[in-house]
């Protein structure tokens, strides 16, 4: 039925530690400067990977859901390590590579035509422990879940 996406075990999973973790750097924001940034909900980067944690999340719950020798865990496992290889790879390279740009426009002289450029985002990628801590969350998550579910299922 069409109701049945809401008893979607993967995607609840997934989109759960997605809000987890960004809800996190919310609260960890407001912890350490006393002010709510609610740009830090729908941006990337940071402590902990919001996309480690989601896809992590998903492919735990494909790999408890339908086991871990199928095609599905194949793919949803595929998918997470290139995510997480994005993450750490190309895109905090990227956010590297806008810092240094964000530097020289600031130091153009203001007659230059890109001296009033918008800054480029810096914080695009995540570290290896940014990495880490998001995939274990996510792990964590699909696991509880799967217990309670299961649980409930037993009794």
């Amino acid at each position: 039925s069409s109701l049945s996406i809401f008893m979607n075990y993967p995607l609840i999973s997934a989109l759960l530690a997605f809000s987890i973790s960004q809800s996190s750097k919310l609260i960890a924001s407001w912890y350490k400067d006393k002010r709510w940034d609610l740009s830090l909900v729908f941006g990337s980067g940071g402590m902990p990977s919001a996309h480690s944690a989601t896809v992590s999340a998903l492919a735990m719950a494909v790999g408890l859901e339908e086991g871990f020798g199928g095609s599905q865990f194949a793919t949803a496992l595929v998918l997470a390590l290139v995510v997480m290889y994005d993450a750490t790879g190309v895109r905090l390279h990227a956010g590297h590579q806008a810092e240094v740009l964000n530097q020289i426009v600031l130091g153009l002289p203001s007659e230059h035509p890109l001296s009033e450029a918008t800054p480029l985002r810096e914080l695009l990628g995540h570290t290896p422990p940014q990495v880490v801590v998001g995939a274990s969350l996510g792990l964590f998550v699909a696991t509880l879940l799967h217990l309670l579910c299961t649980a409930g299922t037993t009794s």
